[in-house]
């Protein structure tokens, strides 16, 4: 699976619809809204990169009111929770 972080820059009055349409998109997993300097986080996660093309380019970024988009694709996943099986590992 192929996780990719998405900052979006909206219209501001258009959040709560921005973030509804892109909520509603195949390939979108989760969607915030936030205080600082972007407007909304976006969580894509797909199979393969061709289809990230097809997510963010393609469908994302053409939803009203989105302005602007920064896209960061996650390597690795850290929680607490794998950090913590990591030390119990032969405590059992």
């Amino acid at each position: 699976m192929i996780t990719a972080i998405v900052l979006v820059h909206t219209a501001a009055d258009r959040i709560p619809e921005t973030a509804q349409a892109i909520a509603d998109l195949d390939g979108v997993a989760e969607v915030y809204s936030c205080a600082g300097d972007v407007d909304l986080i976006a969580v894509v996660k797909v199979a393969e990169h061709d289809q990230l093309a097809d997510v963010i380019a393609g469908r994302l970024s053409k939803i009203e009111g989105v302005r602007r988009t920064d896209t960061h694709i996650a390597f690795r996943s850290y929680s607490r929770a794998d950090t913590e099986a990591g030390f119990s590992v032969g405590l059992d």
